[in-house]
């Protein structure tokens, strides 16, 4: 049993990892398609949880008669509907990373041009910048903070 959850916790999105050959070069098709796949795969996921939270909210349209109980309930659908709003954007950056895939941009930093890194990218798949840029970022959104 605890192999089993090991080698599906290794999965991203129900994909396995991609193992770069020595020698080969970065972002060729197969990676490419790597990417893609985990990306869809995960726009999948989203855009299902999302149909499943709509079809929910309308199921459970009743009007509780105990105010504490209706409160917690319209508690409970905010904070449902700020995160799949959340998620929403999330499909956008999704739809935009797989239109850099398309475009033969996929993987490399939009800041410095260097290879982001398959590891990252695994992690991260919306993930723009190496982690060089991105932690650059960071610090400076922190000084202006």
């Amino acid at each position: 049993m605890a192999t089993t959850k090991t080698k599906l916790a290794e999965l991203i999105h129900g994909i396995k990892p991609y193992h770069p050959k020595k020698r080969e070069e970065y972002m060729n098709e197969p990676q490419q398609d790597h990417f893609r796949a985990i990306l869809n795969a995960w726009r999948q996921e989203l855009i299902f949880d999302t149909e499943r939270t709509v079809h929910a909210m309308q199921d459970e349209s009743i009007n509780l008669p105990d105010p504490n109980d209706r409160a917690t309930q319209e508690t409970d659908r905010s904070l449902e509907l700020r995160t799949r709003d959340r998620e929403r954007k999330l499909v956008k950056k999704i739809e935009e990373s797989i239109a850099t895939i398309d475009s033969s941009d996929y993987g490399y930093c939009e800041t410095c041009g260097v290879p982001i890194g398959i590891k990252r990218l695994e992690a991260r798949p919306t993930a723009t910048q190496c982690i060089d840029c991105k932690t650059l970022d960071e610090i400076r959104e922190k000084q202006l903070a």
